[in-house]
């Protein structure tokens, strides 16, 4: 693969011993896929896969990833496989991601969001190897004022959501492990907040492409309950590029290590009434009924993202518009519920989007 601006170096990813918490969920495994296919060595460590169907399973993941099933609010456990190991690096994505499960379950948010995250930095201490750590967070970290202009990277954090908070809260852990200890031997710890993300084989519940693809399969009406909410939508592999281009940064340049937001330009934002119509195109049918924003728990009405950090310092540029992120997830989902297989289907994604053209 040539090392495209913007595209991650697969000179710089062959052989290293890379390892991956969340190689179970969906932004996970795409990212165990695409550092196999770089000639990393990946291991991982998750909980199993919490549905049927997942990407893990589809895709195959366990047949080239060296996996360790584990809960990371086990610190012990944690401790001894990330021992076991010893990467070169870490990319920290083991998470509860859902907002409404945040309000459902809050204590085990927390203890996963944060004491998890705290059980990983405190075990990567023991890894004299170790040079590069990305710690995935999410654009929720900050404190939402519901103002018009994007948030930066140095804007206050904050969280109404008990996702969001606990989001937050690892920032802060995250910097004080960067600061008190690991800078100082060496490894280079960074945080990674990106926008909403899409992509094929994601069946999350309460996820805004899952859920319509569930519903049209099935031949249901898709229930939207807030059209009007707005998000820095981006396929999965925009952020992943952006990880393993930090990572890369971090790597040579242990100064750079720090806070990064990663998203679409502001003109690729959108509602979501904008995303499912443009869904609904691209899926050729669907019900949908548009709810007047006031059913559920509270969420942010408006939240972007400022990524010129990211853009300049990494040398990012964004593949694909959003009309075409859209378009490329409801072709995967339409492609794999006819039969074709899920690593292909992944592979082949970011083969496109590696390519030059």
């Amino acid at each position: 693969m040539a090392n495209v601006v913007g595209r991650p170096s697969a000179e710089f990813w062959r052989n290293k011993r890379v390892l991956v918490t969340g190689h179970t969920g969906f932004k996970g495994g795409w990212l165990a896929l695409w550092l196999q296919r770089m000639g990393a060595q990946v291991s991982g460590l998750s909980m199993a896969p919490a549905m049927e169907p997942n990407l893990f399973d589809l895709a195959s993941i366990h047949t080239f990833c060296n996996s360790h099933i584990c809960d990371i609010r086990n610190q012990p456990e944690v401790t001894r496989i990330i021992h076991e190991i010893q990467p070169e690096v870490v990319f920290h994505l083991a998470a509860q991601p859902l907002v409404r499960e945040s309000y459902k379950y809050p204590i085990k948010t927390f203890a996963t969001n944060v004491m998890g995250t705290g059980h990983v930095l405190e075990a990567i201490r023991g890894v004299s190897n170790l040079r590069v750590a990305v710690m995935i967070t999410t654009d929720k970290v900050y404190k939402n004022n519901e103002w018009l202009w994007p948030y930066r990277e140095n804007d206050s954090l904050g969280g109404h959501d008990p996702y969001s908070a606990s989001k937050a809260a690892s920032e802060l852990l995250i910097d004080s492990y960067r600061s008190a200890f690991l800078a100082e031997h060496g490894t280079a710890v960074s945080s990674a907040r990106a926008g909403n993300v899409i992509g094929g084989g994601d069946w999350s519940v309460d996820r805004l492409i899952p859920d319509a693809v569930r519903a049209w399969q099935n031949t249901k009406a898709l229930d939207i309950r807030r059209p009007e909410s707005v998000r820095p939508w981006q396929h999965v592999l925009e952020p992943l590029a952006g990880y393993l281009k930090l990572a890369q940064c971090n790597w040579d340049d242990p100064q750079s290590a720090g806070a990064y937001n990663f998203g679409p330009e502001m003109c690729e934002i959108g509602s979501v009434r904008e995303v499912i119509e443009l869904a609904r195109t691209a899926y050729g049918s669907g019900e949908v009924i548009f709810g007047d924003g006031k059913g559920g728990p509270h969420e942010a009405g408006l939240l972007t993202l400022e990524v010129t950090k990211s853009k300049s310092l990494l040398n990012l540029q964004s593949r694909w518009t959003l009309s075409e992120s859209i378009k490329r997830t409801m072709q995967w989902y339409l492609a794999q519920s006819d039969g074709f297989d899920a690593r292909y289907l992944c592979e082949t994604d970011i083969e496109e989007y590696e390519s030059p053209s």
